[in-house]
């Protein structure tokens, strides 16, 4: 490229190579003539050139799903999960639920994969290391969410793929707790596990509303959302916008006290 650029210049009314870019966009037929180099010597370095240097082919179709698989947010079709997870669950990352038993995780697991499969079409691999995925659960979930038509039903329920696995080694995506000593919970998989999850909610059950499905997310890691946000949700109106703030629920309850 070097000596091309000596030979070109201004006055001989040709334009002036600076780049690959403008090596390659020259006529190699005219490039031969004004550098006295044989058409065979141009087009072959063209040719090294654009192997170099250009990028390979790639169709819409499968840039779509190169961004989709590396850079896409998926909703988990809870508003104030959504909030709390800023936009929802991001690609690529480990988004890991704590919680005691009974606090909602496998369940906000099943609402989460039914609005994937249902909402957004997208095949849901569902890793089951404790044997307590139940089909009917699943069933139960998609026919409460609008519309529940059974084609678009049987539809999203194959759209998930259950593996069930049950090796030791196989740390479990949802976490259980435990208490430090002054009796605040932390998750129960240790220090070993702790660096894992690129995010970390934990899910409680409303204080003295032990038998009601309304549920409190506190974020405990993540690095792009403030910590300690508190969301509630309901987790039998999952999807619905009736959402009231924790702040909002105890003021009301204040002001209602006699």
């Amino acid at each position: 490229v070097s000596l091309l650029h000596n030979c070109l210049c201004p006055c001989n009314n040709t334009c002036i190579i600076l780049s690959v870019e403008d090596f390659v966009s020259c006529n190699p037929k005219e490039l031969a003539q004004k550098c006295s180099l044989s058409y065979k010597a141009v087009v072959a370095v063209r040719r090294v050139l654009l192997a170099q240097y250009t990028a390979f082919a790639i169709s819409g179709a499968d840039l779509y799903e190169e961004l989709w698989s590396s850079t896409a947010i998926l909703s988990t079709g809870n508003t104030s999960l959504d909030k709390l997870l800023d936009s929802g669950l991001y690609i690529g990352e480990i988004t890991e639920l704590t919680g005691s038993p009974g606090s909602g995780k496998t369940q906000v697991c099943f609402s989460v994969a039914v609005n994937i499969c249902h909402q957004l079409k997208q095949t849901v691999f569902y890793i089951d290391t404790k044997g307590g995925m139940c089909a009917n659960r699943l069933l139960q979930t998609l026919q409460s969410n609008p519309p529940n038509m059974e084609e678009q039903v049987m539809s999203a329920l194959q759209k998930i793929k259950v593996f069930r696995v049950f090796d030791n080694g196989l740390q479990k995506v949802t976490n259980c707790v435990t208490k430090y000593g002054n009796g605040h919970l932390k998750a129960g998989l240790g220090q070993s596990w702790s660096h894992v999850p690129h995010t970390r909610v934990l899910l409680q059950r409303i204080e003295g509303a032990e038998t009601s499905s309304l549920r409190t997310a506190t974020l405990t890691k993540s690095s792009r959302q403030a910590c300690h946000l508190v969301e509630e949700f309901d987790l039998c109106h999952w999807s619905e916008e009736r959402r009231t703030s924790i702040s909002g629920k105890r003021k009301l309850e204040e002001r209602s006290k006699p």
